[in-house]
């Protein structure tokens, strides 16, 4: 079997949908016995307090939340905010609330992705 490089990964990563990266991310954990979610904080360090401010978050995730009761509507909005996906990618991930609709942008894109989807009635949680 050919050894694939960091970069032939990376490409096939690209061209899967939403929910083939999300079996994809779900088998790596099973394989591996690993998970991708952050590890929760029990106690915040003491360091923290005198730090100064924090940094102004600049990347958001959006997240679904909850697809509330005009469902058709969400996954035309979601559509619009995800060219790439098709009819059923869309409808499975609404349906699959909370979930992830756009990972890593900015706030304006994250503000205007969140103002569509709660217009057409979801419930959308920035983070």
């Amino acid at each position: 079997m050919a050894k694939l490089t960091q970069d032939d990964l990376l490409k096939a990563v690209e061209q899967m949908t939403v929910l083939e990266l999300a079996d994809f991310v779900k088998a790596l954990e099973e394989k591996f016995g690993v998970s991708a979610q952050a590890p929760i904080a029990t106690a915040a360090p003491a360091t923290a307090a005198v730090e100064g401010p924090k940094e102004e978050q600049t990347v958001f995730n959006v997240v679904l939340a909850n697809a509330g009761a005009q469902k058709i509507q969400v996954i035309k909005a979601v559509r619009e905010l995800v060219p790439t996906l098709g009819l059923t990618d869309a409808k499975a991930l609404v349906e699959s609330a909370p979930k992830e609709v756009l990972t890593g942008v900015n706030k304006a894109a994250a503000e205007e992705a969140k103002k569509k989807l709660e217009t057409a009635g979801a419930k959308v949680e920035l983070k």
